[in-house]
């Protein structure tokens, strides 16, 4: 990885985006020590359901259907005193 300071990285900015773009991983330096990094972005992951059929069929809450009839359905203010 190539270490560059603040300076350079402002005056060359869109080469230095370019190199980055090609995959290059680029660091950025302030007054000699490092600060970032610029580099590729990431491409968006996709994912075929048989890889995440597992995650998606589990349900969030077994309890659900008990805990639904524990609520109290009486509608009042919740500003009003008791």
């Amino acid at each position: 990885m190539d270490a560059l300071g603040l300076r350079e990285l402002r005056q060359n900015a869109s080469d230095l985006v370019r190199r980055a773009q090609a995959g290059e991983h680029l660091v950025i330096t302030m007054s000699g020590r490092p600060a970032a990094v610029l580099g590729p972005a990431e491409r968006d992951h996709w994912r075929r359901y048989d890889e995440i059929a597992d995650v998606l069929s589990v349900r969030s809450d077994a309890d659900w259907a008990e805990d639904r009839d524990l609520v109290d359905n009486e509608v009042r203010d919740a500003w009003e005193s008791r």
